[in-house]
C-alpha cells in the first residue's frame, strides 16, 4: 500500500487526507495548526515535526496550501531552509492541489524536472462536500507518466479527474472555472433577491430556475439563499466550505491570466469587484455563497 505525505490541512485538505486514511493508505501529515493535526490523526494518520519531515521517504506528497508564495517556499525552500526537493526520494509524485499562479507551478515543476522527480499540479474543484465525499474533480498539469502514477491516490480522493496538459495547465483551467462560478453565484443570487423582493418563495423559485434554462452548479449543490437547501454554508451563517478571501485570490488570479493573453473578461473583472468590496465589509472568513447578502441587504437601505 502507498506511503502519502499530506501537508496543509484546512477545510479541502483535511478531509481529502482523511478518506487516503479510510483507504488504508500510510498517511503522515503536516500542518501548521495542532488541532488539525490532531483531527487526522484520531483518524489514524501518522504525524510529523516538519513538512519535510512528512514528505522524505513518501511515494507521494500532496500539498494543499493558500497561496503561491507558501507553495514555492515549500519546495522550494528558502535561505538555509531546505524545500521538499531537497528531500523526498527520486521515485516519488509530488502533487500540488492548490490553486495558485501557473507561473509558479511551473518555476516548482522545472526544478523538480531538473531533480528528476515528477511534478503535477492538481487544483481540485467540488467545494467541501465533495472533498468529504470523495467526489472531487482533480484538474492535472504534467507529464503522461506522472499522471498514470498519480491515480493510485487521485481516485480515492475524487470522481472525476481530467489531465489539462503540461506543468500549470491545471491551474489555468482552475481559474477559468472559479471565475466561471463566482459569474454564476452572483448570478444565482440577485435572480433569487429579485423572486423575493417581488413576493416569491426561493426554494420553489430555485426549483423551476434549475430545471429551467437558468440552471447551474449553484442552484443544484450550492444555494446561496439561507434554508432553501440542507447541508450548505447558507444554512450554516455562511460558515464553513470556501471562503470568499480564496475566492477573492482566485479571481486576482484570473485577471492577471486575462492580461497576459489580452483576453477579455468583463464577466470576471466585475465579478472580482464585487467580491473585493464583500471581502472589505468584513465577510472575507464567510463562504462565497454569502455574496447573497450584498443583495439581500439592499432593500433595507
Amino acid at each position: 500500500m502507498a506511503t502519502v505525505a499530506f501537508i496543509g490541512l484546512g477545510n479541502m485538505g483535511g478531509p481529502m487526507a482523511a478518506n487516503l486514511v479510510k483507504a488504508g493508505m500510510t498517511v503522515t501529515v503536516f500542518d501548521l495548526v495542532p488541532q488539525a493535526v490532531e483531527a487526522l490523526t484520531s483518524q489514524g494518520a501518522l504525524s510529523a515535526k516538519t513538512a519535510c519531515g512528512a514528505a522524505a521517504g513518501a511515494d507521494y506528497v500532496i500539498t494543499m496550501l493558500p497561496a503561491s508564495k507558501h507553495v514555492q517556499g515549500l519546495y522550494l525552500g528558502s535561505g538555509e531552509q531546505q524545500g521538499l526537493l531537497d528531500v523526498v526520494s527520486k521515485d516519488a509524485v509530488l502533487i500540488d492541489c492548490s490553486t495558485i499562479d501557473a507561473g509558479t507551478a511551473q518555476l516548482v515543476g522545472k526544478a523538480a524536472e531538473e531533480k528528476g522527480i515528477a511534478f503535477m499540479d492538481a487544483p481540485v474543484s467540488g467545494g467541501t462536500a465533495g472533498a468529504t465525499a470523495g467526489t472531487l474533480t482533480f484538474i492535472c498539469g504534467g507529464s503522461d507518466a506522472a499522471y498514470n502514477k498519480a491515480q493510485t491516490v487521485l481516485t480515492v480522493m475524487g470522481a472525476n479527474i481530467f489531465h489539462a496538459g503540461a506543468v500549470g495547465a491545471g491551474q489555468i483551467a482552475k481559474i477559468c472555472n472559479n471565475m466561471l462560478l463566482s459569474v454564476l453565484m452572483v448570478g444565482t443570487s440577485e435572480s433569487l433577491q429579485l423572486g423575493i423582493d417581488n413576493g416569491l418563495d426561493p426554494k420553489v423559485l430555485s426549483d423551476i430556475m434549475k430545471v429551467s434554462s437558468g440552471g447551474n452548479w449553484t442552484l443544484e449543490k450550492y444555494n446561496p439563499c439561507p434554508d432553501v437547501m440542507e447541508s450548505v454554508p447558507s444554512s450554516n451563517s455562511y460558515q464553513g466550505g470556501f471562503m470568499v478571501d480564496l475566492m477573492v485570490k482566485d479571481l486576482g488570479l484570473s485577471q492577471q491570466a486575462a492580461l497576459a493573453s489580452n483576453s477579455s473578461t468583463p464577466m470576471g473583472a466585475l465579478a472580482r469587484s464585487l467580491y473585493v468590496n464583500h471581502a472589505r465589509q468584513g465577510n472575507g472568513k464567510l463562504d462565497f455563497s454569502s455574496i447573497f447578502e450584498q443583495f439581500a441587504n439592499q432593500k433595507s437601505k
